[in-house]
């Protein structure tokens, strides 16, 4: 909506709530690390003259506890390891570069001397563009694990957890990656400003949050000053299957499947004050990110309201606003890496010129159940 308003009232009030509702797979949030992290600040600006204000943060979080089993070689006499073909240690070279959690360890004369396999592997496939003259053609990883005497090899099991990392995600895994920026800049002017910006990495459950800011602020231009500023916020959770067991809280809760599917889901908020010469703007955002469980769901929520400066003359705020919410959603069914539903979404709202009320509101969940 492009309006453009010199002379006359401008009224507008516009509210947008997306909401994901009902019992619906979608976003299986990372659970907090050992180590976490408390931080606020609090910023009162009252200044005639010129002013900058900025605030970032970036935050990735992941999550994976991949069980992982181990074929290691024994120690002491008589503990002679399989000596694998020159295709074989081509063909396992090539797997670890692509499946994440697999490692071998080989010595002189082409020795196998341990086989680390995460357990979601053990009943794939293990080597499929081997010749089909090699006896380990056809073989899944645990047909190769059982082939390994054992006699020689001792055999454990362990748990691998997660890293950052860009290549595809393990199943079990999921990744949250926060992104949050504010700016306020004057070249003069009367500007009061009170910020407010509390993070907190733990896991939170169901209406809480892990970032909060709110703002308020007045300007009011002097000589032919004016404001500009921006704030964004975005929300990328994406994740692999998982098995539903242990993955959601409440004993009463009924999953129809065994497993919670992939997904990608990305949202964004994003508003832009340009030359504003006068208004009193107030904003509020959060976000959520980190859970215990999946069935506590992804959040992101923001608001703008822009009004005259209270007692002005005029009775308009004077300048150019911007918003604009999009989102980009991904959902498989199952174990599948194919999506089986998307949707991509976008508002945009530009108003210029008079304001007498401007206000927006942007609210986002997906989880296991809403």
């Amino acid at each position: 909506m492009e309006v453009s308003l010199t002379y006359r009232i401008f009224s507008a009030t516009v509210i947008l709530l997306l909401v994901v509702s009902g019992i619906a797979y979608a976003d299986r949030l990372p659970s907090q690390v050992p180590e976490n992290q408390k931080i606020s600040i609090s910023t009162i600006i009252d200044v005639v003259g010129f002013v900058s204000d900025k605030s970032y943060m970036s935050w990735t979080i992941d999550d994976s506890e991949t069980p992982v089993t181990t074929k290691q070689l024994n120690s002491g006499t008589g503990s002679t390891p399989t000596v694998l073909t020159d295709e074989q240690v081509r063909a396992l070279a090539a797997a670890k570069s692509t499946i994440a959690g697999l490692t071998y360890s080989v010595g002189a004369g082409n020795q196998l001397y341990s086989l680390t396999v995460p357990d979601y592997l053990l009943s794939d496939l293990a080597l499929p563009n081997i010749a089909p003259t090699d006896p380990w053609w056809g073989k899944t990883w645990q047909s190769i694990l059982n082939t390994l005497d054992s006699s020689s090899y001792s055999q454990t099991q362990d748990t691998e957890y997660g890293s950052i990392h860009d290549s595809k995600l393990n199943p079990g895994e999921s990744i949250a990656i926060v992104t949050f920026s504010d700016s306020i800049m004057t070249n003069g002017g009367h500007l009061m400003l009170n910020k407010d910006l509390g993070f907190d990495s733990q896991n939170k459950g169901k209406g809480l949050s892990n970032l909060e800011v709110e703002k308020v602020l007045t300007y009011e231009s002097i000589d032919g000053s004016f404001l500009v500023g921006s704030e964004e916020w975005s929300l990328d959770v994406a994740g692999n299957y998982a098995n539903t067991d242990d993955s959601i809280r409440c004993v009463f809760a009924s999953a129809k499947e065994s497993v919670i599917p992939a997904f990608c889901n990305v949202v964004k908020a994003k508003s832009e004050l340009i030359n504003f010469n006068s208004g009193q703007v107030s904003t509020k955002g959060s976000l959520r990110a980190v859970a215990a469980t999946s069935d506590v769901p992804a959040g992101l929520f923001y608001q703008i309201a822009v009004t005259p400066i209270p007692g002005s003359g005029s009775g308009f705020a004077e300048g150019t606003v911007k918003t604009e919410f999009a989102g980009s959603i991904m959902e498989a069914r199952g174990k599948s890496d194919s999506p089986s539903a998307t949707n991509q979404w976008s508002d945009k709202t530009s108003v210029s010129g008079g304001i007498k009320n401007f206000q927006k509101t942007f609210g986002y969940e997906s989880g296991v159940t809403i």
